[in-house]
């Protein structure tokens, strides 16, 4: 009826006020007494109590959840909506041919075994043939790469655009406790990326051979993954980049955070209690919470570190969980597919 559903509105918009309230004391907290570190990858960190914002903000998802669970059905939950009644879908999609080089702005892409194709198979290591990227190197942010017809092209400033080739050298690699056996690259790109950077570097290839494997902790079955961080995806919430920007004084692009897929139409943090997804025909389960690092304060346009070590030191005070401070969620693919921009994104699974 009519006045149902006129009390459910009434109901919902005094939680979402109340949840607005309980994120600007959270925030105010967070300016009077929260210190940030400079957090790594993969570290583990103490969680925190429980903050009387953030006890407010939960009570009110949690009612605003139950109720429309109970009048509005499972539809409802499972395509969460903007205000304006947008249902959840691809807003954006980014491949990186080279890892920690500049990624790509793609209209789709494929999945194959190892994660969206093309994806990280390439990497750049020192003379130790440990793996270099933008935490050590944040200049590297300013090579671009390219695909021109199937093959991965990069331009180097002030050196050039060189394609990049595979070599027929096997050498192995570390990328985070990983040893892999990748292949070497061959060409001159090697040589401009170590004139740029100012010390010697190489570009490896991982094969189709090569099985490096998704963390067992997270992943039960034997998934493999290229020289992503750890796994073959990333997914992060659009409304999460704006909140986030909301608390800063210089707004952030959300390519600082190197996602592989941006949902657009889903509520700031959403994304934290999601566990399985439908995006497009793909079905993702989200394995891990995305961990951040000082990548973050990279400006992408600018090859830069923030001296204020933003925005890595506003997240860090609301957003740590002993998985470290959180903004997307790693995500490995069911089997082969492909994704588009404007695919529908329904939650199959999430936590209550």
């Amino acid at each position: 009826s009519r006045s149902r559903l006129f009390l459910v509105k009434v109901f919902y918009k005094t939680a979402q006020i109340f949840a607005g309230i309980a994120q600007l004391v959270e925030h105010n907290l967070a300016k009077v007494g929260v210190a940030s570190s400079n957090l790594v990858s993969r570290s583990r960190i103490r969680k925190p109590g429980l903050r009387p914002g953030f006890f407010v903000y939960s009570l009110a998802k949690s009612l605003t959840t139950s109720v429309s669970s109970v009048i509005l059905g499972s539809h409802f939950l499972n395509n969460p909506a903007t205000e304006e009644g947008e249902a959840m879908k691809v807003k954006t999609l980014y491949i990186y041919p080279v890892k920690s080089l500049a990624g790509i702005d793609v209209s789709r892409f494929s999945l194959d075994d190892f994660g969206p194709q093309g994806d990280r198979r390439w990497m750049i290591v020192d003379g130790d043939n440990r793996f270099v990227t933008q935490r050590r190197l944040p200049q590297l942010a300013n090579v671009t790469t390219d695909l021109q017809e199937g093959v991965v092209v990069i331009d180097v400033p002030g050196e050039g655009i060189f394609p990049l080739e595979v070599g027929s050298d096997a050498v192995e690699v570390t990328v985070w406790r990983d040893q892999v056996v990748a292949t070497a690259g061959a060409g001159r790109a090697g040589e401009a990326l170590s004139r740029y950077c100012g010390e010697t570097l190489r570009l490896v290839y991982m094969p189709d051979s090569c099985f490096r494997r998704v963390d067992p902790d997270r992943v039960s079955a034997e998934r493999r993954v290229g020289f992503a961080d750890g796994f073959p995806l990333l997914v992060v919430n659009q409304s999460s980049l704006d909140e986030l920007n909301s608390r800063l004084e210089s707004p952030v692009d959300m390519r600082r955070f190197r996602p592989n897929i941006v949902v657009e139409g889903a509520g700031a943090w959403a994304e934290d209690t999601w566990r399985s997804v439908s995006v497009g025909e793909s079905r993702l389960d989200l394995v891990k919470p995305c961990s951040r690092c000082v990548m973050t304060t990279v400006n992408p346009d600018t090859g830069e570190k923030d001296s204020a070590t933003q925005p890595l030191k506003t997240l860090a005070s609301y957003r740590k969980t002993r998985d470290g401070v959180i903004f997307g969620q790693n995500a490995v693919h069911q089997k082969p597919g492909e994704i588009s921009v404007g695919d529908e994104v329904t939650v199959l699974n999430q936590e209550n």
